[in-house]
């Protein structure tokens, strides 16, 4: 069976123009940090120490600063294995194997995007629109679970060697605030895992779309449509006049 690429006029659909943006917001994420730290140290009373975590084996700023105050507590950067990163794993830190595959799964799933947009019949490509929101949904999940699960087992297994003794074990979260011994740190998604949500939230209204032939130009006016439907719907479901049925019934 020979195929056919889809006509140029069909990418001004929503449901196919929205996966090709996604496929290259996925794919351009690796280009930046997808995970960013900022540290009050009181060792560094007139600055705040900036961190920022790549998908792939790398770590940008104050990295080699953090590193010196994370020794002495026996918390260390972890080691991907399979990629030299640009620091030393420290012989106590926990294996990461998965981190080298980071841009693997990128990849991926901007390749399965710009796949299902080239779909040559409608069905395929409605059919392929669902399967890649859930594969890509599930597949984010997956890696977030297992990076927390990484931090966790990084902060519970202090090197007992470490000059600063007594530090309970705990949790850095992938956002949020914590502190250990002197240092205060917060955690922030970096502008690589804001694109990859906005290249899922439009896999997401690709979805929503993917009986119509609704075109991109037409989204603004449509999503203010539906969401006029839902605030009016909600207060006229919820008002007066719907007591007394429900009172009638």
């Amino acid at each position: 069976m020979n195929y056919e690429l889809p006509e140029v006029s069909q990418f001004r659909n929503a449901r196919r123009a929205l996966p090709v943006v996604a496929a290259l917001l996925f794919v351009a994420a690796i280009l930046f940090p997808v995970w960013r730290i900022a540290v009050h140290a009181v060792q560094y009373p007139e600055t705040v120490l900036q961190v920022r975590v790549y998908a792939y084996p790398r770590i940008e700023g104050d990295y080699v600063e953090l590193a010196r105050l994370n020794h002495y507590v026996g918390f260390y950067y972890p080691d991907p294995v399979y990629w030299s990163p640009n620091f030393e794993p420290d012989p106590y830190a926990v294996d990461v194997p998965e981190w080298s595959l980071g841009p693997l799964a990128f990849v991926a799933v901007g390749s399965l995007s710009l796949f299902v947009a080239l779909a040559p019949t409608t069905e395929k490509l409605k059919r392929g629109i669902k399967l890649q929101l859930a594969g890509t949904v599930g597949l984010f999940a997956v890696i977030t679970a297992d990076i927390q699960y990484r931090l966790y087992r990084a902060g519970h297994r202090l090197d007992p060697d470490a000059p600063l003794i007594g530090v309970d074990p705990f949790t850095p979260p992938l956002w949020g605030r914590y502190e250990i011994a002197n240092l205060t740190t917060y955690s922030r998604f970096g502008l690589g895992a804001y694109m990859a949500m906005t290249a899922i939230a439009l896999l997401i209204v690709a979805y929503y779309y993917r009986e119509t032939e609704v075109t991109v130009d037409e989204l603004p006016a449509r999503g203010l449509v539906t969401l006029l439907s839902f605030l009016f719907g909600a207060e006229k479901s919820s008002g007066p006049d719907a007591e007394v049925e429900g009172g009638d019934a």
